[in-house]
């Protein structure tokens, strides 16, 4: 089953420095039938202004993906780790016992981004931040010929055996995301339920019984299936977050 959400519908917070676009309840955006998706607690859109960004602020247990997709974000915790992040890159943030942190667009052009918080299945953890390049891998580079081979690069997993190739998160989830070539088929596999990003550009998702049109800024929940099959209409960006639903 596939649930679409279009861009329109996802709720909005201008803040002047900040534009927000919530896709489940967050800070004053509250929508009792949008509290997260199982695991998935938060899925931010933002637009953040040059020279500006969110001051030191707290968080605990819980797993923090930022996805950057244009610009470049600054981050300093009070464990020590500071780091900048770019467009084609992601850095996670495993909040555990307690950590203090910033981050900032000390840029001169706007930051994008998706901030993304998962429930962690570990709790009080020791924190920790890391960062990877991804930007080499992000392009698919198998067409609509090769429809068994296409795959999204893996960025984030919290599968022991993925360290290697992936981020890391105490979650038994994974997070996918690539830029694809319009003509592009490709099957999707899901090991729980999967929510899909539309970073940019536009794109089908289908199963054996819907269709749906995804374009910029849009989401969709997948339920009850064990794959999915994805047409890329015109060059997009595509996030796949796998995650448990409890």
């Amino acid at each position: 089953m596939i649930k679409h959400y279009p861009f329109q519908q996802i709720g909005k917070a201008n803040h002047g420095w900040l534009k927000a676009n919530h896709h489940f309840s967050f800070a004053n955006y509250y929508n009792p039938k949008r509290m997260g998706f199982g695991s998935l607690l938060v899925v931010n859109d933002d637009w953040v202004a040059a020279g500006t960004g969110f001051p030191a602020h707290p968080h605990r247990n819980m797993e923090i993906i930022t996805f950057v997709r244009s610009g470049a974000v600054t981050h300093k915790d009070n464990a020590g780790n500071t780091g900048v992040t770019v467009a084609g890159e992601v850095q996670v943030m495993s909040a555990g016992k307690g950590i203090t942190h910033s981050e900032y667009n000390l840029s001169k052009e706007p930051l994008t981004l998706y901030q993304i918080w998962i429930e962690p299945n570990k709790h009080n953890v020791k924190p920790r931040w890391d960062s990877k390049v991804f930007s080499d891998n992000l392009d698919m580079v198998n067409h609509a010929a090769n429809k068994d081979k296409a795959s999204l690069p893996l960025l984030v997993s919290g599968y022991p055996d993925e360290q290697d190739e992936a981020l890391f998160i105490n979650q038994t989830a994974r997070i996918y995301g690539g830029k694809v070539k319009a003509g592009t088929l490709f099957t999707h596999a899901i090991a729980q339920q999967a929510y899909v990003l539309a970073s940019y550009g536009e794109f089908e998702i289908i199963d054996n019984q819907q269709v749906v049109v995804m374009h910029k800024g849009d989401g969709a929940e997948v339920t009850k299936q064990k794959e999915i099959t994805i047409k890329v209409l015109s060059d997009a960006e595509i996030i796949i977050i796998d995650a448990p639903s409890q």
